[in-house]
This record gives structure tokens, C-alpha cells and sequence, in this order.
């Protein structure tokens, strides 16, 4: 089924018959995520990498400044004074969060907002699938999406900008589908604020679109989806001081996006066999098929995930394969709304059918994702670690600069400037450290290279004042 221009669905009868219950589910889906947020950050889980890097960047903005970041200026080798976030990711939308710390100033506000936008994305999602494939279904699937993994493990992995990406992209299908084209260009355009790839998406619309026949609009949303991509890593992040090649990891292709067309062109079945090599990328795309239950490649709709998946598979970074992280849910509604798409060519009993198995798939995959680990850790006795880390993080005064192991620094970065804790840095390192021997943590490659730079710490003048539990705060009385 082809999308059309339909009025059928007026948000006056939705109001009467429907909103009531889908703002249940909404407020149900945030109090979820934001408790599960929750416990990371209570329960030391939520680090330095990048909770405390987005809050100190909203809290620029929330003092009417640059998103600036003090763990990034002194991370990946920026070292550029008063590095501001839009040099690394082109994210302008994350101003809209800064009155969120006018009430509350400090990471638990982003927790929240991330909840609350990814719940949001269930009214565009139901009123399309409700046009699709009728109400019974369209409820199924806003559960379906509410439980599946990928959100799962968005919520669980601190805070990032793909909070924003599931509303604005449902909406700008929904809009566009319920002829409001003015809206969905309104979404398109602030989807472009979310990322700098996120024209990648609107670039998969436009191809939507060509199959469509709509041959101006589609040819429109498919060469400005690249140029937006082009001009926010050419111009724009290297204009507040990022480099446009940072995050290249496409080595397999080529040293730029030039070489790596070059090299997609003339090679192509060398450029597919990459997508399923290694066989991690097969696995991952797997699990993504799972939440619709495969029925999303019976729609052109499919079109829209296209780009964004093949930028990740294409990739030669290990992070961007697999299922950890938040990278999966900017996939998410595309894959449910081209499943609902495609699945409305059947009758009303398979629509609702495969509707109630994507959600029955939703649930038996909750365990073993990040709802599983967290409640298999939640549920057991307190650990030892916590409790000893919370007293470490006392240990250091309001004010001063610190530098955090990786789990620690979302407990220190509302009351601290805080950067992330590295093995013989380049910079002076700040007069407080909050070291951590129990177990490795990134950047270090081992834990006897913590031990290691603990002691090199304490020979270059910095003193113990907590040691307990693999937990060693040190303070040096110097200016930093």
C-alpha cells in the first residue's frame, strides 16, 4: 500500500475516542525510561562517557552561552579551549532542553527529557498505524515500540541526541501521509538539527518518494539530505571548532567520502560483501528485523532506514555494529512504519495478528537486553561498590575540577567540572582524581594500567584521602 493523502483520521475524533489512552501510554512509556535512567545514574553505571559531556553542554545553553564541554575539551585530543558540543556533533536541538535546567540543573533533567521524547513517538506512530490497519492494531504496535530493544538500550546508555530522532521522524511520515506537508517539512527540518547524519534520513524519504513517483519531491529530499549531510561536517562542525573527519571509520572504503563513492562505485560487490562482514553486522540486523517481525521489506518505506543502516555497516568501528548502545534507535520507527505499510495489503486478521506478535516479540526479548541486566541488578543486593563509590564522590568539594573515572563523573559533573580520567595525559591534570583499581574502565587498557597511573599520580605530588574498595580519590593543592 502506497502512503496517500488521507483526512480520515481528524485529531478532533481522536481527541474524543483515543487521547486519553494514548497519553496513558505515553506517560506510562516515560515514567519507564526516566526510572531506568534513574537507576544507572544512582546506581553508578551512567559515566563521565557521555552523560556528564551532554550535561555540561545543555547547561551552556541553559546560561544563554555555547553548549561548551570541559570533558571534551580535554578529550580526543580537541584541547581547544571552551570546546563547544557543536564541534563534535551538529545538535543545536539539545537547546530545547535548557528551561529543564532552569528547574533542575543537573543530568537527572536529561534522563527525564530523554524518557519523555522517546514516549512521544507513540502518537504519530498510532495514528498512522491506526490508518493503516485500524485501532486495535495501532495500539499494539505503540506497545510493541514502547517495549522494543533498541529503546531498551537508548534509555540505558546515558543521554544522547537520538532522543529527539524517533518523535520528529514519525511525525514527518505522519504529517506527510495525512497530507499536512507544511508539518512534515516543520519535523524534516528539525530532524536536521538533531545530527549531522540525519539528512541521511530525509535522503531515504526522498528515495521513498522516487518509487512513489513523485519524482520532484523525491529528487528534492534526496540531493538536499546529502547536501545537509555534506555542509553540516564540512561547514558547520569544523566552524565551531571540530575537524569534518573525525568520526570517518570507513577505512575499508576509502580516506574521505570522495574515495569511498569512488570506491562503492566501481567495486560494488566488494562494497556489499562489507555489510555482512563481520558476521556481528548479520546479528545485528537480525535482531532489528525481529521487532517488525521482517514485515517492513514489504514496503518501500524501507527505503528510509536504508541509509542510516549502511552508514553503520559500512563502517569499519565495532560500536556502530552491534546491538549495545543507543545507535539503533534512530531505526526504530522507520522499521515499524514501513512493517505497518507493508503489512496493510493483507486482511484485517493478519494486520492485527502480526501486530500482536510484534508485540509478543517486543516482550520476550525484554530480558535480554538492558531491561534484563538492569533488573538482574537491581533485584540482587546492593553492591559493595556502590556504596563505597558514593562515599568517594563525597570526598570531593563542590567547585574544583576533577578528573572522574568513567563511571563516576554523572554523579560529579552537577557540582564539578569534570574530565575524564586518563592514563599519563598530555595536560596538567586537575587537583582532584577519582581514581578507579576494582576492574578496567575505558580509556585504560588494563586495571594495572589504573594502578599504574595511581602511583605515578602519587609521586608527582598528589596525595591519598580515600582509598577503599578499589576506589582511590587523590588531591593535589595546585591551580589547575
Amino acid at each position: 500500500m502506497t502512503l496517500t493523502v488521507s483526512r480520515d483520521l481528524h485529531f478532533k475524533e481522536v481527541a474524543r475516542s483515543h487521547v486519553f489512552w494514548i497519553g496513558l501510554i505515553v506517560l506510562v512509556a516515560t515514567a519507564g525510561y526516566t526510572l531506568v535512567g534513574y537507576l544507572e545514574l544512582r546506581g553508578m553505571r551512567a559515566g563521565v562517557l557521555d552523560l556528564a559531556i551532554f550535561d555540561q553542554g545543555v547547561r551552556g545553553y541553559s546560561e544563554f552561552g555555547l553548549p561548551t564541554s570541559v570533558t571534551k575539551e580535554y578529550l580526543d585530543g580537541f584541547h581547544n579551549e571552551g570546546f563547544s558540543l557543536l564541534g563534535d556533533h551538529w545538535s543545536p536541538i539539545l537547546a530545547l532542553l535548557a528551561p529543564l535546567y532552569w528547574i533542575n540543573d543537573g543530568p537527572f533533567s536529561l534522563i527525564f527529557a530523554q524518557g519523555l521524547l522517546f514516549a512521544l513517538a507513540v502518537p504519530p506512530l498510532w495514528l498512522f498505524t491506526r490508518r493503516r490497519l485500524g485501532a486495535v492494531a495501532a495500539y499494539l504496535v505503540s506497545f510493541a515500540y514502547v517495549v522494543s530493544w533498541p529503546i531498551a538500550q537508548a534509555v540505558e546508555f546515558d543521554f544522547h541526541e537520538v532522543a529527539f530522532a524517533p518523535m520528529l521522524i514519525a511525525w514527518m511520515v505522519e504529517r506527510h501521509d495525512a497530507g499536512r506537508t507544511r508539518t512534515a517539512i516543520v519535523m524534516g527540518a528539525l530532524l536536521l538539527l538533531t545530527k549531522e547524519d540525519m539528512g541521511l534520513v530525509i535522503a531515504g524519504f526522498g528515495l521513498y518518494l522516487l518509487t512513489r513517483g513523485r519524482f520532484r519531491a523525491g529528487a528534492a529530499l534526496l540531493v538536499g539530505g546529502v547536501a545537509a549531510v555534506l555542509v553540516a561536517t564540512k561547514v558547520l562542525i569544523p566552524f565551531f571548532g571540530g575537524r569534518d573527519g573525525f568520526y570517518w571509520r570507513y577505512e575499508d572504503l576509502g580516506d574521505g567520502p570522495a574515495s569511498a563513492l569512488v570506491q562503492v562505485l566501481t567495486h560494488p560487490i566488494q562494497t556489499l560483501a562489507l555489510l555482512g562482514s563481520p558476521s556481528d553486522k548479520l546479528v545485528t540486523m537480525g535482531w532489528l528485523l525481529l521487532i517488525v517481525l521482517g514485515a517492513c521489506l514489504l514496503s518501500p518505506l524501507a527505503l528510509l532506514s536504508l541509509p542510516l543502516l549502511a552508514e553503520r555497516m559500512l563502517s569499519s568501528y565495532p560500536h556502530w555494529w552491534g546491538v549495545p548502545f543507543h545507535y539503533n534507535a534512530f531505526l526504530v520507527i522507520p522499521l515499524f512504519l514501513a512493517a505497518v505499510d507493508g503489512i496493510a495489503r493483507f486482511g484485517p486478521r493478519i494486520r492485527v495478528t502480526w501486530a500482536a506478535g510484534a508485540l509478543v516479540a517486543g516482550l520476550a526479548t525484554m530480558p535480554l537486553f538492558a531491561y534484563g541486566t538492569i533488573a538482574a541488578t537491581e533485584l540482587g543486593p546492593d553492591p559493595a561498590y556502590v556504596t563505597i563509590a558514593r562515599r568517594a564522590v563525597q570526598t570531593v568539594p563542590p567547585g574544583p575540577m576533577v578528573a572522574a573515572a568513567l563511571p563516576l563523573g554523572a554523579s560529579l559533573t552537577a557540582r564539578n567540572p569534570v574530565i575524564l580520567w586518563e592514563p599519563e595525559p598530555s595536560y596538567e591534570t586537575p587537583p582532584w582524581v577519582v581514581a578507579f583499581t576494582r576492574w578496567k574502565t575505558t580509556p585504560f587498557d588494563s586495571v594495572e594500567a589504573q594502578v599504574a597511573e595511581v602511583e605515578r599520580l602519587r609521586s608527582t605530588g598528589y596525595r591519598t584521602v580515600f582509598d577503599e574498595g578499589g576506589f582511590v580519590v587523590l588531591h593535589r593543592f595546585a591551580s589547575f
